[in-house]
């Protein structure tokens, strides 16, 4: 829920910790980050890894879509450095990302058409004011600037997070205070969190609040805040505002059994040990990478890649008809837009706990190199991001995307037919799937999101929750000393350390494009009918009844499991033999809902989860379901704005707009590292296909297996 940039003080004050140059300005990317071109990496193990780094320093657009390259990016800084407006002071870059060429053009262009003029989108800070600017390579000119448009700022950098840690360890009140801890500054890691937006009193400046643990004995440091410590920065000015120190009282957790790595562990699990599984594919993958963006697997082929404000988009997904063999549209784009965490708890260091981790800090900005073997199986292939810093200089993110073939045991269809009709039919085939995965590590948490693709034409998006809890000291060590059962905001999770309650919200931007962009949204409710006196020995039964939705406002759905509901987005133009409309449904899978006050600020700001599914006229510059500006924003913008201009959406271009949800009360087994959660939706054909696409899928035989053993090679 917060981004990450807690670090010792000792680590802080290390020569070389930023990667800073010249300027008394932190210019500064931490260890983590490789500025573009600048060493060799062997994580994608199907490539050469000299051939890959080049590949990426001398990469050129080969796709409307693709984002930009190495080069691209230093053109627009020296543009922007000689733009009149930041002459006499160069902003500091908050996100620097294609500016997407109009869809119509994109859906047009072929392999080999030239490419559409290429230019990205801007937005810096500078002077306390925010600039959304558009610069145009072919022109090489800004071609927009707007200030301002907003009520909040945008993502934060890396170097507002490290000067705020600066200005606060060097802050004399500060120290005097974590003394008082008895916590010795060498053991202290502070973290950086977004503040919300609390009313007029809270406008004006960009702040960020500094909370604090110690890491003596464990480096797992979010097991032991120093709670009560609260440190206001104001991040344009870098300097501390205030400083509240309250509850000096409530102990430190102490560091024992913290620590989640394996070498620290110092006797094994009490389990039989898991011989080592992998999937094994002695031919190699059966997907390819094309221009280094496009995908192709069985009968897909989709565009993808990172981004640093959504992590991973996926566009131009395309299925083959089994029929006719026709590459067929269905999802022009989709990609996490927020990701909305409310922690419920009032105390002074808590109420603001309200983050939005997309637009505040970066899905694809705290993405982190993925495990091979681990977060990734044997036979992936690795994609980096490709990203600008503060000072608009391009930075790699290495190994942050993976792809790779799925095979658990699952079937894609099957049938046994009882012997007494003289049949002896056998029939299963089994379930391989396409992933494509990126993690973002957002501070304490780790959030898995994976796009899978299946053969039958049914997109699967699962989202895993692991990490570590944010924890609450406390004077308690056992609930026998807590007096009333609703004294403690969360259950023990260990002694002194409440778990604290708390949501999670990750709404998607699904540009459906079903067979083209003229679409509608259906809703297809399950109605009880009574039957009438003697017509049956039933009393009841349901019947589906298809509504084709009007405008925004009706497709506004929160979802009830008594008023049970398809949802659909069809192509009224495009029919099967039978006359019916091509379609896609959304399946949702387990459901959360925000049951926060519709008025509560945290609320106001995140207006997008009020609803679990939101249909949208398409928009190019509607993409973000929190605003374009998240940080410190009051809610002026975003999908539930957009919404409430309650647009014709029949026969039209339109978004569909997802939130899966948890609930999460914490419990001891998530400590001290929380085991992976996961909730995920379907996106579904509906009368998309004459029949079943894979009916002529092949079985496996034995012959097509190599047979594995300790030891042996493939027989």
């Amino acid at each position: 829920m917060l981004f990450i940039s807690a670090v010792t003080w000792y680590t802080l004050s290390k020569p070389g910790y930023f990667d800073c140059t010249g300027s008394k300005t932190l210019r500064c990317t931490f260890s983590s980050r490789e500025p573009a071109g600048s060493r060799q990496s062997n994580s994608n193990p199907n490539r050469n890894p000299n051939q890959k780094w080049k590949e990426i320093t001398d990469a050129i657009p080969l796709h409307p879509l693709d984002p930009l390259t190495v080069q691209e990016i230093n053109e627009v800084k020296a543009i922007l450095t000689k733009y009149e407006p930041f002459l006499a002071s160069f902003p500091a870059i908050h996100s620097l990302s294609l500016d997407e060429p109009e869809k119509s053009q994109v859906v047009a262009w072929k392999k080999g058409d030239p490419l559409p003029v290429r230019k990205a989108n801007v937005i810096t800070v500078l002077d306390g004011h925010t600039h959304v600017v558009v610069v145009d390579l072919g022109l090489g000119r800004v071609t927009s600037h707007v200030m301002d448009p907003f009520s909040g700022y945008p993502v934060v950098t890396l170097d507002d997070l490290g000067a705020a840690l600066v200005v606060t360890y060097g802050n004399e009140a500060f120290k005097k205070a974590i003394a008082a801890r008895g916590v010795e500054m060498v053991d202290l890691s502070c973290i950086t969190l977004s503040p919300g937006w609390f009313g007029p009193g809270e406008e004006g400046r960009r702040i960020t609040k500094v909370e604090c643990f110690s890491s003596e004995g464990t480096p797992n440091f979010y097991m032991r805040p120093i709670e009560g410590i609260t440190v206001i920065v104001d991040l344009d000015k870098k300097e501390v505002l205030k400083i509240i120190d309250i509850d000096r009282a409530i102990p430190i957790p102490k560091g024992e059994n913290t620590d989640y790595r394996y070498v620290a562990q110092d006797q094994p699990a009490n389990m039989r040990p898991i011989n080592p599984i992998s999937l094994e594919q002695p031919n190699g993958p059966s997907f390819t990478v094309q221009d280094g963006h496009v995908v192709t697997w069985a009968n897909w082929v989709f565009h993808i890649k990172a981004d640093q404000r959504a992590g991973l988009v996926i566009s131009q997904a395309r299925v083959r008809d089994s029929e006719t063999g026709e590459p067929r549209s269905v999802m022009y784009k989709g990609f996490a837009s927020e990701l909305y965490v409310p922690y419920m708890d009032t105390d002074e260091a808590w109420y603001f706990r309200t983050y939005m981790d997309a637009g505040e800090f970066g899905l694809g900005a705290t993405a982190m190199a993925l495990v091979p073997l681990n977060d990734c199986p044997r036979n992936a292939y690795y994609m980096d991001g490709l990203f600008a810093a503060a000072d608009g200089s391009p930075f790699i993110q290495p190994n942050m995307i993976c792809i790779f073939e799925r095979y658990a045991g699952d079937i894609g269809w099957r049938h046994s037919e009882l012997p007494v009709n003289g049949f002896q039919n056998r029939e299963s085939r089994p379930k391989v799937t396409l992933v494509a995965r990126m993690i973002a590590s957002v501070g304490n948490y780790d959030y898995i999101f994976d796009w899978e693709f299946q053969t039958d034409g049914l997109i699967r998006v699962k989202v895993g929750l692991s990490g570590m809890l944010m924890v609450k000291g406390t004077k308690h060590e056992n609930v026998d000393q807590v007096y009333e059962n609703n004294e403690l905001n969360g259950p023990l999770v260990s002694e002194n350390a409440i778990g604290v309650v708390h949501d999670h919200f990750i709404t998607f931007h699904l540009d459906m494009d079903i067979d083209g962009t003229n679409n509608s949204f259906a809703k297809v409710n399950l109605v009880k009918e009574e039957t009438l006196a003697g017509k049956s020995p039933r009393r009841s039964i349901l019947k589906p009844h298809r509504k084709i939705v009007k405008t925004e406002d009706e497709a506004q759905i929160k979802l009830k499991i008594y008023d049970p509901s398809e949802f659909h987005v069809i192509n009224p133009s495009r029919r099967s033999r039978l006359g019916n409309p091509s379609g896609y449904k959304i399946v949702p899978g387990g459901i959360a809902a925000s049951l926060l006050d519709l008025d509560d600020p945290p609320q106001l700001r995140a207006a997008f989860t009020n609803n679990q599914i939101w249909v949208t006229r398409y928009n190019q510059s509607e993409q973000w379901a929190g605003g374009l500006l998240v940080y410190q924003s009051k809610g002026d913008d975003g999908l539930a704005v957009w919404s409430a201009r309650n647009r014709s959406i029949e026969n039209k271009d339109v978004v569909l707009w997802y939130t899966l949800g948890f609930h999460h009360v914490p419990c001891q087994e998530d400590f001290p590292v929380m085991p992976t959660v996961t909730s995920s939706f379907d996106l579904k054909p509906v009368n998309f296909f004459e029949s079943n696409p894979i009916l002529r899928a092949m079985p496996n035989f034995e012959k097509d297996l190599p047979v594995c053993g300790p030891g042996s090679l493939y027989q």
